[in-house]
């Protein structure tokens, strides 16, 4: 029996974080083990990331606050040079 994931702050942001990286062609797709690139995905990703962190401005720990801004920063860095 699988244990059930909990759904949380940082499990979406994770996700998102690893969407994105994944559609930079920087980490392999889990469930084939292929890379490939979508360069528009990628963006999208870091969009919403963006969108999420505006959206919760205020609402956040300081600690939360850093971590998604250290990971949007980590995330456009990596698409600039991809």
């Amino acid at each position: 029996m699988q244990d059930k994931m909990e759904a949380s702050l940082s499990v979406l942001i994770m996700s998102l974080a690893s969407s994105s990286v994944m559609a930079m062609g920087l980490a392999p797709d889990p469930s084939t083990g292929q890379t490939s690139k979508d360069k528009n995905m990628a963006r999208f990703n870091i969009d919403l990331l963006v969108v999420l962190q505006q959206k919760t401005k205020g609402n956040l720990t300081a600690d939360e606050a850093q971590f998604l801004d250290n990971l949007i920063s980590d995330l456009q860095l990596k698409f600039v040079s991809v």
